[in-house]
C-alpha cells in the first residue's frame, strides 16, 4: 500500500528540504518517506498552492524554494548542547527576516535553548520556528523539572504563582556563578506575545497589554514550553529593550525592573498583608530603581503599603521605589506610608 503523505508532518521539514533538494525535491520526498512518485508530486503541489513553497523553472526540471511560510523543527540531547551551533546550523538558514528582528529570534532562541540545557535537568529539547507573512514564532520545549517547579525548589518559594512573581522582575538564576537571570527575561521582553508552561501551569504576557504577565491555559505536558512570537513589522529593536531596563538607559546594566502588583493579587483580591509586601521587595534591594504598577488591583492595605514603601524604603534608600497606576485611595495610602514619621 502506498504511503499516505500527510502535509502537516511534511511542513515540519520542508522548508529545509527545498533549499537542500531544489532541483530533485519530488524525488528526496519519495525516498524520505516511501511515497510514491505521484504522491509525491501532489504533495508539492499543494504545499505551493498553500505557500510553503515556491516554483520557478519549467515543468520539467522545476526549482523549488522555500515560501512565505517556513518551518523547521528539530529534537536535540540537552548533554553537551552548544546553543548557537543549532541555530547556525539547522535554522537561520532557512529563514527570511527583517535585520532587527532576527538579532531578536536569535537573542531568544540562543537564550532558551541555553536554559534548557542548563537548569531543566531534563535529557532532551524540541524546538519549533515557524515564519508566516506576519509573524515568526518561536517554541522551545524540554522535559526537564519544569521552571516553576525548579524556582520554587531553588528559592523556597511556595507555589508558582510567587515564582512567575520572581520571574517576571528579572535577575533570577539559580546558577549565579554562571548566569546573571538576564535571559527569560530579555526574551519575554523581546515578543510580542510570550507564553510559558510549565507541569500545568501556564502564564502569558502581551506587549500591548499593561497589566504584565497573567494566567494561561497551561499545555498537558511535563516540562518547560516557552513559545514567544514577533510581529515581522515590529519596531522594537534588542538594543532598545536592553536600554530600556538600564537606569542611564545604556543598556548595559540591568538594575531597574517593575512589579506588576495584579500577578500577586489574584482576581478581585486586596493586597492587605506585610507578607504579600515582603514578597514584592525580595530581591529589589539588587536594583537601582523599580516601578511598583498597581494596574488591575482594586484596593490594598495599610500593612502592605506600610511594610513596602516605608519599612523596606527606609531599609534601601538606594533603591528608588516608583508607584503607577494608582487609585485616588491606593495613593493616599501609598503617600501616608512615605510620610510616616521616622
Amino acid at each position: 500500500m502506498p504511503t499516505r503523505l500527510s502535509l502537516d508532518h511534511l511542513t515540519l521539514w520542508i522548508t529545509a528540504a527545498a533549499r537542500e533538494h531544489s532541483l530533485d525535491l519530488a524525488s528526496h520526498i519519495e525516498e524520505r518517506t516511501g511515497a510514491s512518485r505521484r504522491a509525491a508530486l501532489a504533495a508539492l503541489r499543494k504545499l505551493v498552492d498553500a505557500n510553503w513553497l515556491s516554483r520557478s523553472g519549467s515543468d520539467r526540471r522545476p526549482v523549488y524554494g522555500p515560501g512565505q511560510l517556513r518551518q523547521v523543527a528539530r529534537s536535540y540531547t540537552l548533554y553537551g548542547l552548544q546553543e548557537d551551533i543549532p541555530w547556525q546550523r539547522d535554522f537561520a538558514p532557512h529563514f527570511a527576516l527583517p535585520p532587527h528582528v532576527l538579532r531578536m529570534v536569535r537573542h531568544g532562541f540562543t537564550e532558551l535553548v541555553n536554559n534548557a540545557a542548563d537548569h531543566s535537568g531534563g535529557s532532551s529539547v524540541t524546538v519549533s520556528l515557524r515564519q508566516t507573512p506576519s509573524h515568526v514564532q518561536l517554541l522551545v520545549s524540554d522535559d526537564g523539572c519544569g521552571v516553576f517547579d525548579k524556582i520554587c525548589q531553588s528559592f523556597d518559594i511556595a507555589d508558582a504563582q510567587h515564582a512567575m512573581l520572581e520571574l517576571s522582575k528579572g535577575r533570577l538564576t539559580s546558577q549565579p556563578e554562571q548566569h546573571t537571570g538576564r535571559g527569560l527575561f530579555f526574551s519575554s521582553q523581546l515578543a510580542d506575545v510570550f507564553d510559558i508552561h510549565a507541569n500545568g501551569t501556564a502564564f502569558q504576557r502581551r506587549a500591548w497589554e499593561s497589566n504584565g504577565w497573567r494566567p494561561g491555559r497551561p499545555m498537558p505536558r511535563q516540562g518547560s514550553s516557552i513559545y514567544m512570537a514577533v510581529a515581522l513589522d515590529t519596531t522594537r529593536t534588542l538594543d532598545q529593550v536592553m536600554q530600556a531596563w538600564s537606569v542611564d538607559g545604556s543598556g548595559i546594566e540591568f538594575d531597574q525592573t517593575t512589579i506588576h502588583l495584579s500577578l500577586l493579587a489574584g482576581e478581585g483580591q486586596a493586597l492587605d498583608s506585610r507578607a504579600q509586601a515582603r514578597r514584592v521587595a525580595a530581591r529589589l534591594g539588587t536594583f537601582r530603581r523599580a516601578e511598583i504598577s498597581f494596574a488591575g488591583v482594586e484596593d490594598v492595605g495599610h500593612g502592605f503599603t506600610d511594610e513596602l514603601f516605608r519599612v523596606f524604603a527606609r531599609a534601601h534608600k538606594e533603591v528608588d521605589l516608583v508607584p503607577t497606576h494608582m487609585t485616588p485611595r491606593i495613593a493616599a495610602l501609598v503617600k501616608s506610608a512615605q510620610q510616616f514619621p521616622s
